[in-house]
């Protein structure tokens, strides 16, 4: 585990993906992360894709590296327990992230009447309250009608949820900067970060907000093409298909180069007054470089094709299926994916942290079963002591994982 963060510790109380990749990325930075869920698990305990033991491989991976407890904070005491571990004392303390709605939140005001300084990051769909998730949001902001063949009439949504995990990178970011200040001030911090207000802000730091309102209308589906420079995929003569992009006059000269096009772009240029060192013009004339290089792609096999681009340096990369990408990952032995012992689901491809320090990298730590960590934390985070863990066991305020979760 990372040292980066040692000593931070996050009482994590949320479901699905922002709040939990809020605190998977502070446990990956070394912070204790504690997960809080209700018995039997919070509604994306089983969320697809499973494991042939049918446990969760989504919940199994968002969870890495986390202590887990179970409380049933929907009963009074249980909810005094939350409560507790999330203002125990300890300067490094006194932090939660949630996605919690209605009686089953609790409220900064609450934990701020126990622990001044207490930071709380509350993630929402919206900012009125009102619930959004990222397929909605992603719908309204206008992607599903940006994506897709030009010819297409109907929305194409796209199965990454980007505004998730950015929320979640958002989350994570505005807990450290009210953890600095906090060591600055001595205040705590009410944090609120909707869903809604992430993806908004995405779309216009990329102008596009700014370019309807100037255009007066929505920006055209451009199918594969890249918006505002040259780059579209190109099939080979085995059926292949690789993704091909020219951003930069550099990149734009190897790729003519090693398509043997230099004196056809050049010839083009004069008839069409064109100057495709300009990005802009390679833009415009999208459709007619296409169909000029398509040939050049078609009548070479994939594994030439890669060949003769990584030799001339052009940018670009192959298509793959998530298949290959596992099967790619697992062999890489400088990559950041390594097999775990997962418990409840036996040997599990996982990722570790995105980031290199000083050059080292940090593997895939494993997800603790579904209370596994409710006596350790109990204990040391509460100073509970034997007997009253075991009366709250006895009135199922907090539980233990099952034997069969346990077991690969």
């Amino acid at each position: 585990m990372s040292a980066e963060m040692t000593g931070l510790r996050v009482i994590e109380v949320g479901s699905f993906v922002a709040a939990p990749f809020a605190g998977l990325t502070l446990a990956q930075m070394g912070a204790e992360v504690i997960r809080v869920d209700p018995p039997g698990g919070a509604s994306d305990f089983k969320r697809w894709p499973l494991a042939q033991s049918g446990a969760s491989l989504f919940w199994s991976n968002l969870n890495k590296g986390k202590k887990s407890v179970v409380i049933d904070f929907r009963r009074p005491e249980g909810r005094e327990l939350l409560k507790s571990l999330i203002v125990a004392p300890g300067s490094s303390a006194g932090i939660v992230i949630d996605n919690l709605v209605g009686r089953s939140r609790v409220e900064h005001d609450e934990l701020a009447a126990l622990r001044s300084d207490v930071i709380s990051a509350h993630v929402e769909g919206r900012a009125d309250g009102r619930p959004a998730v990222d397929y909605t949001i992603n719908a309204e902001v206008g992607l599903p009608l940006m994506t897709g063949p030009a010819e297409v009439q109907s929305p194409i949504n796209h199965v990454l949820p980007a505004w998730d995990l950015l929320t979640g990178m958002t989350v994570a970011m505005s807990v450290l900067a009210a953890t600095r200040n906090r060591e600055a001030t001595g205040q705590g911090a009410r944090l609120e970060i909707a869903l809604a207000d992430v993806a908004l802000a995405g779309i216009g730091t990329l102008g596009w907000l700014a370019e309807a309102d100037l255009a007066g209308r929505a920006r055209p589906r451009h199918g594969n093409h890249m918006f505002g420079s040259f780059g579209v995929d190109f099939q080979t003569s085995d059926g292949r298909r690789v993704m091909v992009v020219a951003l930069t006059e550099g990149q734009w000269r190897a790729l003519c180069r090693v398509t043997q096009t230099v004196e056809l772009f050049a010839e083009l240029e004069k008839v069409l007054q064109a100057d495709l060192q300009q990005e802009a013009d390679r833009y415009r004339l999208r459709e007619t470089i296409a169909a000029i290089l398509g040939p050049w792609f078609e009548g070479r096999e994939f594994g030439t094709v890669c060949r003769l681009l990584d030799e001339a340096h052009v940018l670009w990369s192959p298509y793959r299926d998530t298949a290959e990408v596992a099967a790619l990952a697992k062999s890489d032995p400088l990559g950041i994916a390594d097999v775990v012992d997962q418990p409840g689901i036996g040997p599990m491809l996982a990722t570790g942290r995105p980031l290199r320090w000083d050059g080292k990298k940090v593997g895939p730590s494993v997800s603790s079963a579904l209370g596994a960590d409710t006596t350790e934390v109990l204990a040391e985070v509460l100073s509970l002591s034997r007997s009253d863990i075991h009366r709250l066991i006895d009135d199922e305020i907090v539980a233990l994982p099952d034997a069969s979760e346990l077991l690969a």
